[in-house]
């Protein structure tokens, strides 16, 4: 099972606490002062955020693993050339 880090359940925390924001606005439950109108805007920011990480994060796997795929193609071709030396 993998564990997710502190970010990824902050982000989640911030996901819902907007959704339930919004709902309760749609509803009109709650009526907040106009500097708390812009929570969602903050929280989308922070979101974007994890986000832009999430997909630095990525990135840098796809590098590494495309250079473990060149060297891995590069053992097998040594491989096959000694094999092909030793047995031809």
């Amino acid at each position: 099972m993998k564990k997710t880090s502190v970010w990824d359940t902050i982000a989640w925390v911030v996901l819902f606490l907007i959704l339930v924001w919004v709902i309760l606005k749609v509803f009109r439950i709650i009526n907040t002062p106009v500097y708390l109108e812009y929570f969602p805007i903050f929280g989308v920011i922070y979101l974007a955020g994890w986000a832009i990480h999430k997909l630095d994060t990525a990135v840098d796997n796809i590098k590494d693993l495309k250079g473990f795929e060149k060297a891995t193609i590069k053992e097998i071709h040594d491989i096959n050339t000694r094999c092909i030396k030793n047995h031809g």
